[in-house]
Protein backbone atom coordinates (compact mmCIF):
# COMPACT_ATOMS: atom_id res chain seq x y z
CA UNK A 1 0.00 0.00 0.00
CA UNK A 2 0.99 3.52 -0.69
CA UNK A 3 2.74 5.93 1.56
CA UNK A 4 -0.19 8.19 0.25
CA UNK A 5 -3.29 7.12 -0.65
CA UNK A 6 -4.87 8.55 -3.71
CA UNK A 7 -8.98 9.08 -3.45
CA UNK A 8 -11.11 10.14 -5.42
CA UNK A 9 -14.76 11.74 -3.94
CA UNK A 10 -17.29 11.04 -5.80
CA UNK A 11 -20.98 13.39 -5.83
CA UNK A 12 -23.79 13.28 -8.26
CA UNK A 13 -24.21 16.82 -6.31
CA UNK A 14 -27.95 17.42 -7.57
CA UNK A 15 -29.66 18.15 -4.17
CA UNK A 16 -27.17 20.62 -3.37
CA UNK A 17 -28.10 22.83 -6.38
CA UNK A 18 -31.78 22.20 -6.19
CA UNK A 19 -32.38 22.18 -2.28
CA UNK A 20 -31.60 25.20 -0.36
CA UNK A 21 -32.16 23.13 2.77
CA UNK A 22 -29.36 20.51 1.48
CA UNK A 23 -27.24 23.67 0.50
CA UNK A 24 -27.41 25.29 4.06
CA UNK A 25 -26.10 21.83 5.54
CA UNK A 26 -22.94 21.32 2.57
CA UNK A 27 -22.40 24.67 1.09
CA UNK A 28 -19.98 22.84 -0.63
CA UNK A 29 -21.27 20.01 -1.10
CA UNK A 30 -21.55 16.62 0.29
CA UNK A 31 -18.09 15.88 -1.87
CA UNK A 32 -16.35 19.19 -0.38
CA UNK A 33 -17.59 17.78 3.22
CA UNK A 34 -16.04 14.79 2.57
CA UNK A 35 -12.70 15.82 1.23
CA UNK A 36 -12.45 18.86 4.33
CA UNK A 37 -13.25 16.00 6.90
CA UNK A 38 -11.24 13.39 5.68
CA UNK A 39 -8.24 15.27 4.55
CA UNK A 40 -7.84 16.91 8.17
CA UNK A 41 -4.90 14.70 9.23
CA UNK A 42 -2.96 14.70 5.82
CA UNK A 43 -2.31 11.08 4.74
CA UNK A 44 -4.66 10.84 2.05
CA UNK A 45 -4.46 12.99 -1.49
CA UNK A 46 -8.30 14.02 -2.11
CA UNK A 47 -10.20 15.27 -5.09
CA UNK A 48 -13.45 15.53 -6.06
CA UNK A 49 -15.76 14.64 -8.80
CA UNK A 50 -19.38 15.33 -9.60
CA UNK A 51 -22.02 13.66 -12.57
CA UNK A 52 -22.13 16.99 -14.45
CA UNK A 53 -18.19 16.92 -15.43
CA UNK A 54 -17.31 15.50 -18.59
CA UNK A 55 -17.41 11.83 -18.53
CA UNK A 56 -18.84 12.35 -14.57
CA UNK A 57 -14.89 13.41 -13.92
CA UNK A 58 -14.00 9.85 -13.94
CA UNK A 59 -11.66 9.58 -16.89
CA UNK A 60 -9.56 6.80 -17.40
CA UNK A 61 -6.77 9.08 -16.63
CA UNK A 62 -8.36 10.23 -13.43
CA UNK A 63 -9.42 6.38 -12.35
CA UNK A 64 -5.88 5.30 -13.28
CA UNK A 65 -4.86 7.82 -10.63
CA UNK A 66 -6.83 6.57 -8.25
CA UNK A 67 -6.19 4.53 -5.09
CA UNK A 68 -9.76 4.79 -3.34
CA UNK A 69 -13.06 5.80 -4.89
CA UNK A 70 -15.94 7.32 -3.09
CA UNK A 71 -19.14 7.43 -4.02
CA UNK A 72 -22.35 9.39 -3.18
CA UNK A 73 -25.32 9.14 -5.35
CA UNK A 74 -29.20 9.08 -4.47
CA UNK A 75 -32.03 10.74 -7.19
CA UNK A 76 -29.81 10.83 -10.57
CA UNK A 77 -28.40 6.99 -10.54
CA UNK A 78 -29.72 6.66 -14.23
CA UNK A 79 -28.15 9.66 -15.39
CA UNK A 80 -24.36 7.78 -14.71
CA UNK A 81 -22.86 6.63 -18.24
CA UNK A 82 -22.66 2.58 -18.40
CA UNK A 83 -19.87 3.15 -20.38
CA UNK A 84 -18.12 4.87 -17.10
CA UNK A 85 -19.46 2.06 -14.53
CA UNK A 86 -17.71 -0.59 -16.83
CA UNK A 87 -14.63 1.49 -16.69
CA UNK A 88 -15.05 1.70 -12.90
CA UNK A 89 -16.27 -1.67 -12.52
CA UNK A 90 -13.01 -2.91 -14.41
CA UNK A 91 -10.62 -0.47 -11.69
CA UNK A 92 -12.52 -2.52 -8.82
CA UNK A 93 -11.53 -5.54 -10.57
CA UNK A 94 -8.07 -4.78 -10.71
CA UNK A 95 -7.61 -3.47 -7.23
CA UNK A 96 -8.98 0.24 -6.74
CA UNK A 97 -10.81 0.45 -3.52
CA UNK A 98 -14.37 1.57 -3.55
CA UNK A 99 -16.12 2.71 -0.25
CA UNK A 100 -20.09 3.07 -1.24
CA UNK A 101 -21.66 5.67 0.73
CA UNK A 102 -25.67 5.74 1.66
CA UNK A 103 -28.08 5.96 -1.16
CA UNK A 104 -25.24 4.57 -3.43
CA UNK A 105 -26.91 1.04 -2.81
CA UNK A 106 -28.45 1.83 -5.49
CA UNK A 107 -25.73 2.87 -7.47
CA UNK A 108 -25.25 1.58 -11.31
CA UNK A 109 -21.67 0.26 -9.90
CA UNK A 110 -22.75 -1.36 -6.64
CA UNK A 111 -25.56 -3.23 -8.16
CA UNK A 112 -23.48 -4.53 -10.87
CA UNK A 113 -20.55 -5.86 -8.41
CA UNK A 114 -22.99 -6.98 -5.74
CA UNK A 115 -25.13 -8.69 -8.21
CA UNK A 116 -28.71 -8.17 -6.91
CA UNK A 117 -31.12 -5.59 -6.54
CA UNK A 118 -29.63 -4.02 -3.29
CA UNK A 119 -33.47 -2.60 -2.30
CA UNK A 120 -33.85 -2.04 1.03
CA UNK A 121 -37.09 -0.76 3.40
CA UNK A 122 -37.01 2.99 4.03
CA UNK A 123 -38.64 5.73 6.22
CA UNK A 124 -37.03 9.37 6.22
CA UNK A 125 -38.46 11.08 9.65
CA UNK A 126 -35.24 12.20 11.41
CA UNK A 127 -34.72 9.47 13.84
CA UNK A 128 -32.31 8.39 16.12
CA UNK A 129 -30.01 6.09 14.70
CA UNK A 130 -27.15 3.54 16.93
CA UNK A 131 -24.57 2.08 15.01
CA UNK A 132 -23.16 -0.85 16.71
CA UNK A 133 -19.70 -2.22 15.89
CA UNK A 134 -20.02 -6.19 15.62
CA UNK A 135 -16.83 -6.84 14.68
CA UNK A 136 -14.69 -5.21 17.26
CA UNK A 137 -11.13 -5.84 16.00
CA UNK A 138 -11.71 -4.72 12.37
CA UNK A 139 -9.53 -2.00 11.27
CA UNK A 140 -12.33 -0.09 9.80
CA UNK A 141 -14.08 0.53 13.27
CA UNK A 142 -10.03 1.50 14.80
CA UNK A 143 -10.69 4.01 17.25
CA UNK A 144 -14.56 3.94 17.40
CA UNK A 145 -16.88 3.16 20.96
CA UNK A 146 -19.04 0.45 21.09
CA UNK A 147 -21.45 2.71 18.40
CA UNK A 148 -22.05 5.67 17.16
CA UNK A 149 -25.10 7.59 17.65
CA UNK A 150 -26.87 10.06 15.73
CA UNK A 151 -29.89 12.41 17.22
CA UNK A 152 -31.68 12.40 13.16
CA UNK A 153 -30.99 10.27 9.83
CA UNK A 154 -32.94 8.53 7.62
CA UNK A 155 -33.93 5.03 8.29
CA UNK A 156 -32.56 2.31 5.96
CA UNK A 157 -34.34 -1.07 7.09
CA UNK A 158 -33.96 -5.12 6.07
CA UNK A 159 -33.98 -7.07 4.45
CA UNK A 160 -31.65 -5.64 2.87
CA UNK A 161 -30.71 -7.07 -1.12
CA UNK A 162 -27.54 -7.73 -1.15
CA UNK A 163 -25.40 -11.30 -1.35
CA UNK A 164 -23.70 -12.33 1.75
CA UNK A 165 -21.10 -9.81 2.96
CA UNK A 166 -17.69 -10.94 3.65
CA UNK A 167 -17.99 -9.41 7.23
CA UNK A 168 -20.47 -7.18 8.54
CA UNK A 169 -18.47 -4.65 10.79
CA UNK A 170 -21.55 -2.78 12.07
CA UNK A 171 -25.40 -2.74 12.49
CA UNK A 172 -27.98 -0.13 13.07
CA UNK A 173 -30.84 0.16 15.22
CA UNK A 174 -33.30 2.89 14.55
CA UNK A 175 -35.37 4.75 16.63
CA UNK A 176 -38.74 3.32 15.32
CA UNK A 177 -37.34 -0.38 15.54
CA UNK A 178 -35.78 -1.77 12.74
CA UNK A 179 -32.38 -2.88 12.39
CA UNK A 180 -29.76 -2.75 9.11
CA UNK A 181 -26.01 -4.07 8.24
CA UNK A 182 -24.85 -0.41 8.20
CA UNK A 183 -20.80 -1.64 7.21
CA UNK A 184 -20.62 -4.50 5.31
CA UNK A 185 -17.33 -5.51 3.33
CA UNK A 186 -16.83 -7.55 -0.18
CA UNK A 187 -14.22 -8.80 -2.46
CA UNK A 188 -14.35 -8.63 -5.87
CA UNK A 189 -11.80 -9.63 -8.18
CA UNK A 190 -8.51 -7.61 -6.59
CA UNK A 191 -10.90 -4.70 -5.14
CA UNK A 192 -12.00 -4.36 -2.03
CA UNK A 193 -16.03 -2.55 -1.78
CA UNK A 194 -17.00 -1.00 1.74
CA UNK A 195 -20.80 -0.19 2.01
CA UNK A 196 -21.04 2.24 4.66
CA UNK A 197 -25.04 3.40 5.37
CA UNK A 198 -25.74 6.83 7.31
CA UNK A 199 -25.04 10.07 5.10
CA UNK A 200 -28.62 11.64 3.93
CA UNK A 201 -28.44 14.72 2.70
CA UNK A 202 -30.22 16.83 4.93
CA UNK A 203 -28.53 15.91 8.54
CA UNK A 204 -24.79 17.08 8.84
CA UNK A 205 -23.56 13.21 9.35
CA UNK A 206 -20.62 13.89 7.02
CA UNK A 207 -19.22 16.30 9.64
CA UNK A 208 -19.27 14.07 12.69
CA UNK A 209 -16.06 13.11 13.46
CA UNK A 210 -16.40 9.26 14.46
CA UNK A 211 -18.65 9.14 10.88
CA UNK A 212 -15.72 10.51 8.96
CA UNK A 213 -12.82 7.96 11.30
CA UNK A 214 -15.09 5.23 9.56
CA UNK A 215 -14.44 6.12 6.27
CA UNK A 216 -11.18 7.31 6.99
CA UNK A 217 -10.38 3.92 7.46
CA UNK A 218 -12.10 2.19 5.36
CA UNK A 219 -10.07 4.03 2.56
CA UNK A 220 -6.86 2.45 4.47
CA UNK A 221 -8.62 -0.76 4.22
CA UNK A 222 -9.55 -0.56 0.87
CA UNK A 223 -5.88 0.81 -0.66
CA UNK A 224 -4.85 -1.28 -3.58
CA UNK A 225 -1.84 -3.78 -2.39
CA UNK A 226 0.59 -3.97 -5.49
CA UNK A 227 0.35 -7.47 -6.10
CA UNK A 228 0.25 -8.20 -10.09
CA UNK A 229 -3.06 -8.60 -11.43
CA UNK A 230 -3.61 -12.26 -12.35
CA UNK A 231 -2.65 -14.24 -15.81
CA UNK A 232 -5.87 -15.89 -17.17
CA UNK A 233 -6.49 -17.50 -20.31
CA UNK A 234 -4.42 -20.64 -22.00
CA UNK A 235 -1.46 -21.11 -20.23
CA UNK A 236 1.97 -22.85 -20.67
CA UNK A 237 3.09 -25.86 -18.03
CA UNK A 238 5.42 -25.34 -15.37
CA UNK A 239 6.63 -29.00 -15.90
CA UNK A 240 7.03 -31.02 -18.80
CA UNK A 241 4.53 -32.71 -19.45
CA UNK A 242 4.20 -35.89 -21.82
CA UNK A 243 1.62 -34.95 -25.30
CA UNK A 244 -0.69 -37.04 -26.22
CA UNK A 245 -2.14 -36.77 -29.39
Amino acid sequence: MAEVIKVTIWNENRHEQKNEKVRSVYPKGIHGALADGLGVQGQLEITTATLDQPEHGLTEARLAETDVLVWWGHTAHGEVSDDVVERVYQRVLHGMGLIVLHSGHFSKIFKKLMGTSCDLKWREIGEKERLWVVSPGHPIVEGIGEYIELPHEEMYGEHFDIPQPDETVMISWFAGGEVFRSGCTFHRGQGKIFYFRPGHETYPTYYNEQVLTVIRNAVSWAAPTTREYPKYGKAESLEQVPVHE
